[in-house]
């Protein structure tokens, strides 16, 4: 099995040795997407719902990137600092994935890259 990959300027750089996503088997693999600009390489301040955005937009530029969308997404999973921001983030999730929704997992963590209070992966079909 091949695989490529995928790398866009309009997502973070990868904050260590891996890449942002790779194409295998028909399917486009994310790392997980820290709510980072990559105009600034800073997070959003403010609202949980502000970084959940731009840790999908993240997500949007690199399925692009790969020629595909998230509307063709899989799979995707969650990881929270902090459960209690599930509802939030939920709202945002659904103005990303139309229907039919892709499967998800959600859950907390003690600790995310950064200092993230979020962080979103994706598999998505090309």
């Amino acid at each position: 099995m091949s695989k490529k990959a995928i790398h866009t300027d309009n997502a973070p750089a990868a904050v260590g040795p891996y890449s942002q996503a790779v194409v295998a088997g028909g399917l486009l693999f994310t790392s997980g997407q820290l709510p980072i600009d990559p105009a600034t390489g800073k997070m959003p301040e403010g609202s949980i719902e502000a970084r959940a955005h731009a840790s999908f937009k993240n997500l949007v530029a690199i399925a692009e990137e790969a020629g595909t969308s998230l509307a063709k997404t899989v799979k995707t999973t969650v990881y929270l600092a902090d459960i209690a921001d599930f509802q939030a983030v939920n709202a945002v999730y659904a103005e990303y994935f139309p229907e039919p929704f892709p499967a998800r997992s959600a859950f907390q963590v003690a600790a995310l890259p950064l200092g993230a209070d979020i962080e979103v992966e994706a598999i998505i079909a090309l």
